[in-house]
């Protein structure tokens, strides 16, 4: 009796099985190809730092996530929305193995970063894989919106900054023609950011103008210390990327102790100073590009637009 019993449970669990509608999926065309995704994905997984705030400002908690290139292992700025996310390494070193653990139906990353295991990637999960990143956060961030099948959420949080864009650029009025510069200081290398750069983008956006010499569509200068004398404009933001050893904010202060730094005549007006390296360049995403936004309000004396 329990055999026949048992038969006809299979028998009616494989009956269910094949009376049950296939499961919805989407094609969507990324860079690496075309992915079919689930229509409403539970589980995502996110390999980029601007891809964890696309998904969190659309209402989207990923179950892994890489680190954040600063904080411990979140930016200050996200780490309230991530503290049930498990961390899945650096963008640049996946751990792929408690990638697979965690059994996502939806992997995002990036092909600057995840070109050479893309295939590794899309054995787990379907993948969709951005372009670039640099200031391409608002393209990125419509591909991942739609591979989650929020596009309607992602236009209203596009259109909410835009809208906070046209009136910091209305407030300002004649200081956007202000000449923005923007230096970077890390351990062993300093970099002048030029327009192709996450902060570069967003000035852009707002319509500041930028020193002839930076006012280029690329990413950024190498320097050494004689070419202090391009830092100058009639405003300069300087960040410094400081991973916990201290090397970092050594080097800056090496730099800003030599006699150019000192003649600049943006030093000499006081209009040179630090603002944060996460929110104006390694985070990259709407929500810090939102922060950064608060920052010119602040620097600017502006009123309030959030």
């Amino acid at each position: 009796m329990r055999t026949i019993q048992t038969a006809l449970t299979a028998a009616a669990v494989a009956l269910a099985l094949a009376l049950a509608p296939a499961a919805s999926a989407r094609e969507v065309t990324h860079s690496m190809g075309v992915a079919d995704v689930p229509d409403a994905p539970q589980r995502v997984v996110v390999l980029t730092n601007e891809g964890t705030e696309a998904l969190l400002a659309i209402g989207i908690t990923p179950v892994g996530a890489v680190r954040s290139w600063l904080g411990d292992p979140w930016y200050d700025h996200i780490a309230g929305q991530m503290a049930d996310v498990t961390v899945l390494g650096e963008e640049s070193a996946v751990d792929l193995e408690l990638l697979a653990a965690l059994e996502p139906d939806l992997i995002i990353g990036t092909k600057v970063r995840h070109e050479k295991i893309y295939e590794q990637l899309s054995a787990i999960a379907p993948t969709v894989i951005s372009e670039r990143l640099r200031g391409d956060w608002k393209v990125n961030m419509a591909l991942y919106a739609e591979a989650v099948g929020k596009t309607a959420e992602a236009e209203a949080a596009f259109a909410a900054y835009d809208t906070r864009l046209a009136a910091i650029s209305e407030q300002l009025g004649e200081a956007k023609a202000e000449q923005i510069s923007l230096v970077r200081f890390m351990a062993g290398r300093t970099r002048i950011y030029l327009k192709d750069t996450f902060a570069g983008t967003v000035l852009g956006q707002i319509g500041f103008a930028r020193p002839a010499s930076q006012d280029r569509d690329e990413f950024a200068d190498e320097v050494t210390k004689e070419r202090i004398p391009d830092f100058n404009g009639d405003r300069l933001f300087y960040f410094v990327y400081e991973t916990g050893d201290g090397a970092a904010d050594s080097a800056a202060a090496e730099w800003m102790a030599d006699p150019l730094w000192a003649a600049l005549p943006v030093v000499q007006a006081g209009k040179a100073q630090p603002v944060s390296d996460a929110i104006w360049n390694t985070a990259g995403g709407i929500i810090a590009a939102n922060v950064m936004l608060d920052d010119i309000e602040t620097i600017y004396g502006l009123t309030s637009t959030r």
